[in-house]
């Protein structure tokens, strides 16, 4: 099975079990109805899944059945889902496209969207505490370890950073810790939980906080070549965005070129991280190269 297909296959699980996860807008209350809505809307037929696939791969390579880890994969889309939300509000990036078509607060309001992200956090985490046939402590820590993830000490640390960044230049170390946090921590917390799901020995875990930490930093530079290479058609959201907020990026530091030529080094890092798992890891070996080459 080449890379895409094993993706779409995990795409697949995910999306099924995601459509039984979230609520459903059936209740007489018209407002109710709409916030579920904009939540279905933001996190359903779109999006690559990719932390949703590591959740799941790190979990069958860690000698569990992603099926179980399907709650913990849901829990990190929905996350991952309220963050683009968040970040497409005019009062963050300001964008108006979303994976093709209009952002949440364009089709539902500005309040209606931030409500939505909101309670997908909420929704995460409930979603996450009821995972089955995993022990309650691994449970546990995996919802925490999500939570730090997402927090101040992860996504957000990383966004408000981001933010501030807009303000004024920033050095490579700077903009490192930013996407480490806004970027990374998510990718992390998605490898870690799927370890959780089957309770990976200490030197699986390392293997894939490495793996994940390298696709995080392959991740942000090629969306930062991205920004000023593809289309709108090929992204799904608008380009350019990052020189329009004044935003230091890879390719402002680096230029094209070099951003493509540090990200491929992080590509053989990823690569070695993986050699604790033998030839079962061929397909994150793959999916890291595809993230490498990927054109949206």
């Amino acid at each position: 099975m080449n890379v895409k297909e094993r993706l779409q296959q995990y795409a697949d699980l995910t999306e099924q079990a995601l459509e039984q996860a979230l609520p459903a807008a059936n209740t007489p209350y018209e407002a109710y109805n709409r916030l579920v809505e904009a939540m279905r809307y933001s996190v359903l037929g779109g999006g690559k899944r990719i932390r949703a696939a590591l959740c799941l791969e790190f979990c069958r390579l860690c000698g569990g059945d992603p099926k179980d880890a399907l709650p913990f994969a849901c829990a990190v889309e929905m996350i991952h889902a309220y963050s683009l939300i968040h970040d497409d509000l005019p009062c963050m990036d300001d964008d108006d496209l979303r994976r093709g078509k209009p952002s949440c607060h364009i089709a539902f309001g500005e309040a209606v969207a931030l409500l939505a992200g909101d309670a997908l956090q909420a929704c995460a985490f409930k979603t996450a505490l009821n995972a089955k046939n995993i022990p309650a402590e691994q449970v546990i820590a995996a919802t925490e370890t999500l939570a730090k993830c997402c927090g101040y000490e992860g996504m957000c640390g990383g966004q408000a950073m981001d933010l501030d960044a807009e303000e004024h230049p920033v050095d490579f170390a700077t903009l490192a810790e930013i996407h480490s946090g806004k970027t990374g921590m998510m990718i992390i917390a998605a490898a870690k939980m799927g370890c959780y799901a089957a309770s990976a020995t200490p030197e699986q875990w390392q293997a894939a906080e490495e793996y994940a930490c390298e696709v995080g930093i392959i991740f942000q530079m090629v969306d930062d070549v991205l920004d000023v290479t593809a289309t709108v058609e090929e992204l799904g959201k608008p380009i350019g965005s990052d020189q329009e907020c004044g935003k230091t990026t890879y390719v402002t530091l680096f230029g094209v070129e070099k951003t493509m030529e540090y990200a491929a080094v992080h590509n053989k890092r990823a690569k070695n991280a993986l050699l604790a798992f033998g030839d079962e890891a061929e397909f994150l070996s793959e999916l890291s190269d595809y993230l490498l080459t990927r054109k949206h």
